[in-house]
């Protein structure tokens, strides 16, 4: 009995454990321009702790056209950014 609650415990930390290093963090940002020709986005944004980024403003790519459609200048908006392709790409919005 001991051995499968100690199994049980095990499984539940590895899965947790995993969840969280698949887990996005957003960040918060201000909408300073939308680019739908080229698909960006210039954000003022806190720091990308995922990224390890300062806070700044700057420029992303979006990774589609929905993602676009959420962005509004002058909104404020909760992202997740990520490298892709080796680009700072916008992959959420929020």
């Amino acid at each position: 009995m001991k051995l499968i609650i100690k199994v049980a415990l095990a499984s539940a930390l590895s899965l947790a454990t995993a969840y969280g290093t698949l887990a996005a963090e957003f960040t918060k940002g201000t909408v300073k321009k939308v680019d739908t020709k080229s698909k960006k986005v210039t954000l003022i944004h806190e720091e990308l702790k995922d990224l390890d980024m300062p806070a700044m403003t700057m420029v992303f790519r979006v990774q589609d056209d929905a993602l676009l459609e959420k962005l509004t200048e002058g909104a404020t908006v909760e992202f997740v950014a990520e490298r892709v392709n080796g680009k700072l790409t916008v992959t959420q919005v929020k």
